[in-house]
């Protein structure tokens, strides 16, 4: 399995895909790790040449001491990105990993090919939220919040017509360092990309879930409506859009991607 070291973190990461294809960075969601992807990566790999890893906090990547900031997850993208070889690439991330592709975009553009930005925001939540949730956690770890998170992440008729799906990404969840999960909900609570979304000029598309209560389909078209020519696609999902509408999500990312 291999690893990058750089500054004060080792990131976990995958290649996937032929080595002469066109690159695409995948980053995962809050308490998720790179095998989020694995749907996508069966079918994209065919195509792309696929570079996945654990965000800091995450999986097998180092747990370094928080609390995190979106810039520090960016900053974790591009140096991972010279640690591979890679100049450029194509990025799609989701939820935290579609910030960490906001401030990339705003920050460095030169490294970008186009964008996928899934079931995020350019502003996720309040300070007291995240405060409550990042207490919930301190005090009865992660299995005290996996029951309402997976509530938030898939509708009530997903999780009953496919428990098994359900109870894998639940296992991520709970299987997720506290401390790490901690810093990266502090790295989403002080994120606030609002006023600078329309200085992006990336080719973006925006992916939304009709039923995600966490990044509403209005935080997308706030997206959408700010970076020029932005394309937008609503799914019929919550909050992991590309677990449970598996096979649109693959389509249409894929699709644009390969245009």
């Amino acid at each position: 399995m291999p690893f990058a070291e750089f500054g004060d973190v080792r990131l976990h990461y995958r290649w996937d895909g032929p080595e002469n294809a066109p690159v695409v960075l995948l980053s995962n969601s809050l308490g998720t790790d790179l095998t989020m992807w694995d749907a996508q990566a069966a079918a994209w790999s065919k195509t792309f040449r696929l570079l996945r890893y654990d965000t800091r906090g995450h999986g097998q990547s180092s747990v370094t001491p928080g609390p995190y900031s979106i810039q520090q997850l960016g900053c974790d993208v591009a140096a991972l990105m010279d640690a591979a070889g890679v100049t450029r690439a194509h990025f799609c991330g989701l939820s935290l990993g579609g910030q960490t592709g906001l401030w990339l975009a705003g920050n460095a553009p030169d490294r970008l090919g186009k964008l996928v930005l899934c079931n995020t925001a350019a502003k996720i939540g309040t300070p007291e939220g995240w405060g409550a949730r990042i207490e919930a956690v301190k005090k009865g770890g992660m299995a005290d919040v996996a029951p309402q998170v997976i509530e938030r992440w898939f509708t009530p008729g997903f999780r009953a017509k496919e428990p098994a799906k359900v109870a894998g990404v639940q296992k991520l969840l709970e299987k997720t360092d506290p401390a790490g999960y901690i810093a990266n909900c502090e790295a989403v609570r002080d994120f606030d990309y609002r006023e600078r979304v329309e200085k992006i000029a990336v080719p973006t598309l925006v992916i939304a879930g009709s039923a995600d209560s966490a990044t509403t389909p209005a935080d997308a078209k706030f997206l959408v409506e700010r970076i020029a020519g932005a394309r937008y696609v609503e799914l019929n999902a919550a909050h992991l859009s590309n677990v449970e509408d598996e096979a649109r999500f693959t389509k249409e990312v894929g699709g644009f991607l390969a245009a």
